[in-house]
Parts: C-alpha cells; structure tokens; sequence
C-alpha cells in the first residue's frame, strides 16, 4: 500500500460518501477535491453547487482555490451570484452541505467562529461562518470534515457557527426554522462518525486500519455510540492518489499539516 497522508485520508473519505446523481453544496479545500476525485471515480453524475453563485461547472481550468475563484463559473448551467446559489439550497436543490469546522459536538453542531467564553474577547478567533452556516440549515444533509483531536470533538460549543441537532431533541431543526435532516457524516483522517437515528447522537462508524474504537474514545470529549458492528475504513489505492495529487497538483490543500 502507498503511504498517504492524514489530509490525503481525509481527501479520499469525503469522496467516499458522495454519491452519483446528486448535488453537493461545497466549501473551500478538502471539500472541492473530494467533490472532483468523487467525479473522476464513481459519481460522474455528482454536480457541484459553488457558493458565489455557480451551479455544476466544468472545472477544465483546473481546481478552485476557492468558492469564489473564477474558474468556479466555467460553463457552469446556473450562475447567479450568492444570493441564487443560497436560494437554490432553500429551494430543496442540495443533498449535502460539505463543510469544515474547528469543533463538533455529540449532536453535530458545529463552531468555526471563536474559543472563548466572550464573544468580544475570545481565546481563539476562527476564521467564521462564511456560507456554512446556511449551508447547514438549508442543504438536506450535511457532512464536515475535521482532524480527530479532543480539542476539536467537544462537550460543549462555546459558540455555535452551523446548526446541527441541536440539544438532541426530535424536533429542535423543526422549531429552529431550518430545513433537511441535519448531519449526515463527520470524516477525520482515523474514523467515520454518523449519527444514532434515535438520540440522535454522534456514532462511530469506521476506523482506520491499526486504530481501535477505543483510541477514537481516547481523542473525543463526549461518549460516543460504538456499535459492535464498526468497520474498517477503506484506505485510498495508488491511482486513488495519484487522482487525488492531480486535483491539487499545487498541494493549496492537501500539503497541510494535521496532528496525529
């Protein structure tokens, strides 16, 4: 087996779960090469939704450094700016909102704004929302992507940046005024989380051949659900990478670095 890294594991798990014939609202990095490599593999069929304002590009120029690079609206057969791009999620034409995020919580509420008991004075400032937290109130599910550490799987959200299920409660999206069934996957590059149909909680899924549950436990906060049944995650082939390197042939995002 070719040896990959964290984010080169992450990359290819995100791609995993897509599925063809559906359309993925994606933010900026790890998202994008997912959304591609998932393309060029399995899911011809997936479209993409950029969050300035494009609909299913054709990405012949090369990735996006970002959802606003202009090579986002390359033949694309929708562009109508930000405000169209979130009217189609709210008008039921996005299956998965893929998002990153600084913390997570049991029931997938997600911070990407600050630490801190202090909006004004936070210990950490992050870089913020950008369109995640519609994304995540609008799409029909939503998976996000972050590295398996204890600071980042947390009790408690000092702020909330993308809603999640809430407090856990059956109905909380419903009284909240948001729209889809709410978390669907969380990729880290050593498990594949999803979420417990009744409480509604996080739920261990995979892990990465030589990790056990039990070493996932040992780096998240809260109890997770661990059924009996976890599986092991699929780890990328050699032409898996080589597509992967190909997307991002500059390294923008898969050259970063995420503790072990």
């Amino acid at each position: 087996m070719t040896e990959y890294s964290h984010v080169e594991m992450i990359a290819f798990t995100g791609s995993r779960v897509l599925e063809d014939e559906t359309i993925v609202f994606v933010g900026t990095g790890l998202p994008i090469v997912s959304a591609v490599h998932a393309q060029y593999t399995h899911a011809p069929g997936l479209l993409m939704i950029y969050e300035a304002g494009s609909l299913a590009p054709i990405l012949d120029m090369g990735m996006p450094l970002s959802v606003g690079d202009t090579r986002a609206a390359r033949r694309a057969t929708f562009l109508k700016g930000l405000c169209g791009a979130f009217e189609l999620t709210q008008r039921g034409y996005a299956d998965y909102a893929f998002i990153g995020g600084a913390q997570i919580d049991m029931y997938g509420n997600v911070c990407s704004t600050l630490q801190g008991e202090e909006y004004g004075k936070p210990r950490v400032r992050f870089p913020g929302s950008g369109g995640a937290g519609a994304m995540a109130a609008n799409c029909e599910r939503t998976i996000a992507i972050m590295a398996l550490e204890k600071r980042r799987f947390v009790k408690q959200l000092d702020f909330v940046t993308s809603i999640g299920f809430g407090d856990g409660s059956h109905d909380y999206r419903e009284k909240a005024g948001v729209m889809g069934s709410g978390p669907y996957r969380v990729i880290t590059n050593q498990a594949l989380f999803g979420f417990d149909e009744e409480t509604r909680r996080m739920k261990l899924l995979e892990v990465k051949p030589g990790v056990t549950p039990e070493d996932v436990q040992e780096l998240v906060e809260f109890e997770l659900i661990i059924p009996d049944d976890v599986k092991e995650m699929a780890e990328p082939t050699e032409e898996d990478l080589r597509l992967l390197r190909e997307i991002d042939s500059e390294g923008y995002f898969l050259k970063r670095q995420f503790k072990k």
